[in-house]
């Protein structure tokens, strides 16, 4: 028979995997409870980093349909940064602790519903973050906008000029 608290906690698993925009797991062996504590303080207040029971996870993830979660990952001490809103800035939060404590190991995840390896949360760390990314557009098509408008009045002042010397000629002859 099932017991009523691992019930609830795959339920509450499956809750937190719906409602993820991304998921990284790491495993954590050899790392103390004050760094963990830390490691939560870095991640950020909106951020849910939780020391999961691998068979419930997997039960929750294919419950929450969450396909794309490699279950291979979900081997040894595991915990699971379950993310709202921006995974860059996550993803690079947990590349720069697990530079500082080598216990602390990234194995993958699931970002815009597409499964990732270490590596590829690697990648996605070195990514610019979306506000940046989007500002940087911005000013790509703000510059592109001003040639553009600078162009069409070039036309018309150069127009301007070579009548006003045709005229200036004109009084001259």
């Amino acid at each position: 028979m099932v017991k009523p608290a691992k019930l609830e906690a795959v339920a509450e698993l499956k809750t937190k995997f719906r409602e993820a925009d991304a998921i990284f797991v790491t495993q954590y062996r050899g790392l103390t409870v004050s760094q963990i504590s830390e490691l939560r303080k870095e991640l950020g207040h909106d951020i849910s980093y939780d020391v999961v029971k691998n068979t419930l996870a997997k039960i929750a993830a294919k419950k929450a349909g969450i396909d794309s979660l490699d279950l291979d990952l979900l081997k040894g001490p595991v915990a699971i940064a379950f993310v709202k809103g921006e995974g860059v800035d996550i993803a690079k939060a947990l590349k720069k602790f697990s530079g500082k404590n080598e216990a602390l190991i990234i194995t993958g995840g699931v970002f815009e519903n597409k499964s990732l390896d270490k590596d590829g949360v690697l990648k996605i760390a070195s990514l610019e973050s979306r506000d940046v990314l989007l500002a940087k557009l911005a000013g790509a098509v703000k510059a592109n906008t001003s040639k553009a408008a600078y162009c069409f009045v070039g036309v018309q002042v150069k127009a301007v000029q070579l009548f006003k010397a045709l005229a200036d000629k004109k009084e001259a002859a």
